[in-house]
């Protein structure tokens, strides 16, 4: 009997967990597909989050220092050295040659996490020179972040080194990938699109709850939304109605703790919760940031919705996504830097007033990446 095929997937988060989530998607459905999955995971691990059905191998746990990503640090916030990173890829190095993998898939490399070069260049030079070179992916959400000419001709040329293909996780009849990446129709023999990534365990739409969910994904980019929200609550008509606020694992504790004390009667301020699709599929409203994992459980709980897209920093990825989804379904859309208590109010009754959007797209993401790597490992 033939052994599975072999599937080396690196994980690098380093501020939010929404590629964790995804990831933990994807190998979940991968492995349910009957592939061998063995994950490299270099972020501190976060609890909720688990690869199912695979090996983990945890790399010493690095992360941006800030929403910045200027730079990165350790998981007590030194910096990183030169034995620091030489441990990280000499372990990264042995489990490719122990693991010896039919198929390696790096999440956002090269499109992304660039300051990683130092342990992943190392790592496609070991894949492609060694006795048994494996087929390498890229692994991609739908929506890339904007870079400068000479970063996307850099990009360029290490797909053509090192890269057979690019999952890329979205549906290009609702947003192709040549939005973000210009370059796209240059690579396009390699793109291969899966469909969004849900989680295919469907919410249970029961009964309607009276509450509003407020919600920011892992939370480390997300206070402002909380304070708007709290003082957009009293001059809306949704002011008698229970206001849950969602607090993600990275909002600082300092932050959570003054919300809690500030949190009149009505509101509940406490960490995000493992039933929140469940909740989103019967909550009067949700008001939220547009993460491409925060607005798949949207779509599918099919719940009235506000999106306040963060774009601190230069960030364009959720901006694009929300207006995409403005333009297909008419979701109502607050930008960020017009975010304040009596903008969110308005906002509010606007969202109340369209009810919740309906969206046609591929959500097929997890299962389709499966059968795609079990056709590529065949071939």
């Amino acid at each position: 009997m033939a052994s599975s095929p072999r599937v080396l997937f690196y994980v690098q988060h380093l501020l939010g967990v929404g590629h964790l989530k995804r990831a933990s998607l994807l190998v979940r459905a991968w492995a349910k597909a009957g592939l061998e999955v063995q994950v490299v995971s270099g972020g501190e691990p976060v609890p909720g989050f688990a690869f199912e059905g695979a090996e983990v191998v945890q790399l010493p746990p690095i992360k941006a220092a800030d929403a910045t990503f200027s730079s990165l640090v350790r998981a007590n916030g030194d910096p990183l050295d030169e034995a620091f990173r030489a441990r990280r890829s000499a372990q990264l190095l042995e489990t490719l040659a122990q693991f010896e993998p039919h198929l390696l898939v790096i999440e956002n490399f090269p499109f992304g996490r660039r300051q990683l070069r130092w342990e992943l260049l190392p790592l496609l030079e070991a894949a492609v020179r060694g006795p048994c070179r494996p087929r390498i992916l890229s692994s991609v959400r739908d929506i890339l972040q904007a870079r400068k000419p000479e970063r996307i001709r850099e990009t360029l040329a290490l797909l053509g080194r090192y890269f057979d293909g690019v999952l890329v996780h979205g549906d290009p009849a609702f947003l192709p990938l040549e939005a973000s990446f210009p370059a796209a129709g240059e690579i396009a023999e390699k793109l291969h699109y899966t469909g969004y990534v849900i989680d295919d365990r469907a919410p249970s739409r029961g009964s309607p709850r009276n509450e509003v969910l407020v919600s920011a994904g892992g939370g480390a980019v997300g206070e402002a939304l909380m304070w708007a929200a709290l003082a957009a609550r009293p001059h809306t008509s949704l002011a008698r109605t229970p206001w849950r606020f969602l607090v993600g694992p990275n909002l600082p504790a300092s932050v959570e703790a003054a919300l809690r004390r500030q949190a009149p009667e009505g509101v509940m301020v406490e960490p995000a919760r493992s039933d929140f699709s469940e909740r989103l599929a019967r909550c009067r409203l949700s008001i939220s940031q547009a993460g491409y994992n925060t607005v798949m459980d949207l779509l599918r709980a099919g719940c009235p919705a506000l999106l306040v897209p963060f774009e601190g920093n230069g960030e364009t990825e959720q901006r694009m996504r929300s207006e995409r989804l403005q333009l297909a379904a008419g979701y109502p859309l607050l930008a960020e830097a017009e975010l304040d208590g009596a903008s969110l109010a308005r906002a509010v009754e606007q969202a109340l007033s369209h009810g919740p959007g309906e969206v046609a797209i591929d959500t097929d993401g997890a299962a389709q990446s499966a059968r795609i790597l079990k056709r590529l490992a065949a071939e």
